[in-house]
C-alpha cells in the first residue's frame, strides 16, 4: 500500500518549446509555486539576463541558453512534483528527444507572438512516438500576439492533435485583462509581477454573474460570454481517457514572466496528469506497482561540479522502491553494485536520499560503469527500450590542437559523447574520430568544455556528410560486401554497429536501390523507432 501511495504522489514531467518561448522561465516560475526558491531569476536592463535557476553549466551562464537537461524536484498540495527542463535550442534537440523518455508527460510552451515553431512540431513528433499526454501553455498574453482562436487552429493543424481550453485570456498586450477557468469556473484578475504569486481570484457562479463586469468591464465581459459561447460549441468538452493517451492536449493561457496563469495550469495539471505506470523492456511489461525495483539512464553528466570533477548519471526509477546501500544488478555488465550517496536534485543543488519510488530521477555517482540506456533491477535481466541516438546532420573530424595533451582529448571526447551532447563514430583505418551533431552550437559546447574541463584543446574539421543511417542485412555476406565496397564512407558507433554516411539524399536514392538486402536506419533502435522521421 505505501509503494501505491508514493506512485500516486508523483507527475513526473518534461517542459518543452522552441527557444524563447519562455521553458525556463515558466520552470523557475512552477519552483516558486513549490516554495523551492524564494524569488525568480528576471531580466535586467541593458538585456543582461539573469542566470535562471536550471541553467548551471558555465557556457550557458555565457549564452544565456539552456544546453542540458535539469532535473527539480519539490512537493505542491501533497504531490510529488519531478520536472525535467530540456534545452530549447534545436542543436540539442537529441538531450530533449531522451529526456521525453523519461517523463510520464509533457508541457510544451508556446509563444502568442510567433505561434507553432519548427522546432515545436518536431518535440510535438517524438512525443507522439510515445503517445505522451501534452498540455500546452499560450505564453506572452501580456503582449500584442496572435489572435487566441487563430493560435487553436494553428495548433491542431501544425501540432496534428485535437485542443481543448481550460482557461480562456480576457483580450492581450497592453488590455490584457486576465483569464477564466473553464474548468472550474473561476476568474483571474491580471496583475504584473515577477516576483510574486498572483492572488487576485474572483469566484464567480457562471458568465452571467454580474460581478464579472465589475471586474472587467462590460466590452470585455461580452466578448468573453461570446468567445466562451463559441468554445463550447465548436470543441469537444474535455475528456481525461483522451488526454492521457496523447490524443487531445488542454490549453492554458498566460504570462510566465509575470507568474500569471501558472497557477490554473499547476493545479489542474496535477489533478489530470499520469502518475507512472508501466514501461516496455524487451522482455516485458513492467508495471511501476511491482515491488521489485528496476529503472534507466537516460542521462550523464560530467563535471557537473567543476570543482569535484564528479560524473552523475540520472536514473529514471520505472517500479518499486530504490534504497540506499543496497546492491543492485547493471544488466548490461551483469555486475551487483550499490550507491552510497544517491541524490537528488534542486538544478544544480544535490542533497543525499535514502530512498526513492517510481516516477524519480536519482543522480548515481559514476565511475565510468553507465552508459545512456543501461539498466539496473533486483536480478531480472531487464533492457528497457525506447532510448535511441537519432541521425545526426553535421559531421566533423575531430583534430588535436596539443599532441601533448592526446590523452586527455581522447578521454573528454569519450565522457561527453556518453553524456549523449553528440555523437562519436570512429573510422578505420587511422581510428579517425568523426563527431555528429544536429547543430553547429554543439561543437561549441564540446570545444569549450574540451578545454576547460579536460585540459585539451580541438578543431573540428567539416566532413562532406549529411546523415547517418545504421546498417543491417539479410546475411552476414551481404553486410560484409557493403562495408567493403563504400569502406570510405563506413564508421562504428559506440556500440560498434556500422553507420553508413550519405553524402546527398539523391546519392542516397541510387545507393538503396542498389545494394541488395541492406537496410538503412535513421535511428539506433530499429524496430521501435525506425517508421519515424525526425
Amino acid at each position: 500500500m505505501e509503494l501505491e501511495k508514493e506512485i500516486s504522489k508523483r507527475r513526473t514531467f518534461a517542459i518543452i518549446s522552441h527557444p524563447d518561448a519562455g521553458k525556463t522561465t515558466l520552470t523557475e516560475k512552477f519552483l516558486l509555486f513549490g516554495g523551492a526558491i524564494v524569488t525568480a531569476g528576471a531580466v535586467k536592463s541593458n538585456k543582461i539576463r539573469k542566470t535562471a535557476t536550471s541553467d548551471f553549466m558555465e557556457i550557458e551562464k555565457q549564452r544565456g541558453i539552456s544546453v542540458a537537461t535539469s532535473v527539480m524536484g519539490f512537493d505542491y498540495q501533497g504531490h510529488r512534483v519531478n520536472i525535467l527542463d530540456t534545452p530549447g535550442h534545436k542543436d540539442f534537440a537529441e538531450d530533449t528527444y531522451r529526456t521525453l523518455t523519461a517523463v510520464d508527460s509533457v508541457i510544451l510552451v508556446v509563444d502568442c507572438i510567433k505561434g507553432v515553431e519548427e522546432q515545436t512540431e518536431k518535440l510535438m513528433n517524438v512525443c507522439r512516438m510515445r503517445n505522451t499526454p501534452v498540455i500546452i501553455f499560450i505564453n506572452k498574453m501580456d503582449r500584442e500576439g496572435k489572435d487566441p482562436f487563430d493560435l487553436l487552429d494553428e495548433l491542431q493543424e501544425k501540432l496534428q492533435i485535437h485542443v481543448r481550453p481550460l482557461t480562456w485570456p480576457v483580450s492581450q498586450g497592453e488590455s490584457f485583462k486576465g483569464v477564466y477557468s473553464l474548468y472550474n469556473n473561476q476568474m483571474n484578475l491580471f496583475e504584473p509581477s515577477k516576483t510574486k504569486i498572483s492572488e487576485n481570484i474572483a469566484e464567480i457562479d457562471n458568465l452571467n454573474d454580474e460581478k464579472i463586469a465589475a471586474l472587467i468591464g462590460e466590452r470585455f465581459t461580452e466578448k468573453l460570454r461570446e468567445d466562451v459561447h463559441l468554445i463550447e460549441g465548436v470543441f469537444e468538452p474535455f475528456n481525461l481517457e483522451l488526454y492521457r493517451d496523447g490524443l487531445l492536449a488542454p490549453v492554458f493561457f498566460g504570462s510566465a514572466i509575470n507568474n500569471f496563469g501558472i497557477r490554473e495550469m499547476l493545479e489542474t495539471f496535477l489533478e489530470i496528469a499520469p502518475p507512472p505506470s508501466s514501461r516496455e523492456a524487451v522482455e516485458r511489461e513492467v508495471l511501476a506497482s511491482e515491488n521489485k525495483f528496476s529503472g534507466f539512464v537516460f542521462k550523464i553528466h560530467a563535471n557537473l561540479d567543476p570543482n569535484h570533477r564528479d560524473r552523475i548519471a540520472f536514473l529514471r526509477i520505472c517500479s518499486g522502491r530504490f534504497e540506499r546501500n543496497k546492491f543492485y544488478f547493471h544488466t548490461r555488465t551483469e555486475k551487483k553494485i550499490r550507491f552510497n550517496n544517491p541524490t537528488t536534485f534542486m538544478a544544480n543543488e544535490k542533497s543525499l536520499i535514502e530512498e526513492a519510488y517510481p516516477g524519480d530521477v536519482v543522480g548515481l555517482y559514476d565511475n565510468g560503469i553507465f552508459k545512456i540506456g543501461d539498466t539496473l533491477s533486483e536480478g531480472e535481466m531487464l533492457h528497457y527500450t525506447g532510448i535511441p541516438s537519432f541521425s545526426p546532420e553535421i559531421f566533423k573530424e575531430v583534430e588535436n590542437r596539443d599532441p601533448f595533451k592526446t590523452k586527455q582529448l581522447e578521454k573528454g571526447i569519450q565522457q561527453l559523447t556518453e553524456e549523449g551532447v553528440a555523437q562519436l563514430f570512429t573510422q578505420q583505418p587511422g581510428n579517425r574520430k568523426i563527431i555528429g551533431t544536429v547543430g553547429e552550437l554543439q561543437f561549441d559546447v564540446i570545444k569549450f568544455r574540451l578545454e576547460h574541463e579536460y585540459g585539451a584543446k580541438s578543431d573540428f574539421r567539416p566532413l562532406n556528410f549529411t546523415k547517418a543511417y545504421w546498417i543491417t542485412a539479410d546475411t552476414n555476406a551481404q553486410l560484409d560486401q557493403f562495408i567493403t565496397h563504400r569502406s570510405n564512407a563506413i564508421a562504428y558507433d559506440k556500440e560498434n554497429r556500422p553507420v553508413y554516411f550519405s553524402e546527398n539524399d539523391w546519392m542516397m536514392k541510387l545507393i538503396k536501390q542498389s545494394a541488395v538486402g541492406i537496410h538503412f536506419h535513421t535511428t539506433s533502435e530499429f524496430n521501435h523507432w525506425e517508421k519515424t522521421e525526425i
